[in-house]
């Protein structure tokens, strides 16, 4: 498998980022997923038989296969076969013979990932949204938690403490790098519609300048102008710039203000077990 994987890469010319490029769930490469599955189709279909672990072998079908001379060997090119018809009712894929789109091209893999992704944002949305429909003091309370769910701030109390400075429907404050508190990391955060642009970062900047602090973070439920990403990049002070977009992203991670409805495990037969000793 490995062979025909690194042969198909050189065939098709892949250059080393696309060969490395993983699903979203960093568990596998996309090429190498791909190719399992063009082997599984064809397998369903009887071009292919496995011969081992990890090794298969074309068949006398498969040979006569490749005399057809199609353009392509895919889903609707498999379909000639009882076996592999057989397969796609069990799966309860299309039959139609329709031109397969980009739907019904991805492997399951991709395709739950897809689903998951969708999801995801779709959510990421909903909590924003939920976010700029409640009191300010709702605001401060998810980035004390998020922060302290991070690693930062010590305990919830101390962090709360350190941050609750209600004020311009955000909070300011400080809070520990760490849970010795060895630094300090000063927070702003803006719970705006509007984007940010350079002045609220140039005023953060001369806040912590101010202090003699290093290191900042401003969070925002809306955006950042490019001119503030520009800014922040070049200045002395560590200022990390954080929209609504990652905001969300990250309480969904760690889990502030959602709940976990369903879990699903995926599971690969154990060849090992199949194996004879």
């Amino acid at each position: 498998m490995r062979d025909a994987i690194e042969s198909l890469a050189a065939e098709f010319k892949l250059s080393d980022g696309e060969r490395r490029e993983l699903l979203t769930s960093d568990q596998q490469e996309v090429f190498a997923n791909r190719v399992g599955w063009a082997r599984t189709y064809m397998k369903k279909a009887g071009l292919l038989r496995s011969t081992r672990r990890g090794f298969f072998q074309i068949t006398e079908r498969g040979q006569a296969a490749l005399v057809q001379k199609a353009a392509r060997i895919d889903s609707r090119f498999l379909n000639q076969y009882q076996e592999f018809r057989a397969f796609r009712a069990l799966r309860k894929l299309p039959t139609n013979g329709e031109p397969e789109d980009d739907e019904q091209t991805r492997t399951p893999e991709e395709a739950l990932e897809r689903a998951y992704q969708s999801l995801r944002t779709d959510l990421a949305a909903d909590l924003l949204t939920q976010i700029k429909q409640n009191p300010p003091a709702l605001f401060e309370r998810l980035v004390v938690e998020l922060l302290v769910k991070m690693g930062y701030g010590g305990s919830r109390k101390d962090a709360g403490r350190a941050i609750g400075k209600s004020g311009d429907e955000g909070i300011d404050g400080i809070i520990k790098e760490d849970k010795l508190g060895l630094d300090v990391i000063y927070i702003q955060a803006k719970r705006w519609e509007h984007t940010v642009g350079r002045p609220e970062i140039q005023k953060f900047a001369g806040a912590l300048q101010g202090q003699r602090a290093r290191k900042g973070i401003f969070i925002t439920t809306s955006d950042f102008s490019r001119d503030a990403h520009d800014y922040a990049s070049r200045i002395d002070s560590k200022i990390v710039l954080i929209d609504g977009e990652q905001l969300a992203q990250m309480l969904i991670d760690h889990n502030v203000g959602v709940a976990v409805i369903a879990n699903y495990e995926i599971k690969r037969v154990d060849l090992d077990y199949f194996t004879e000793p």
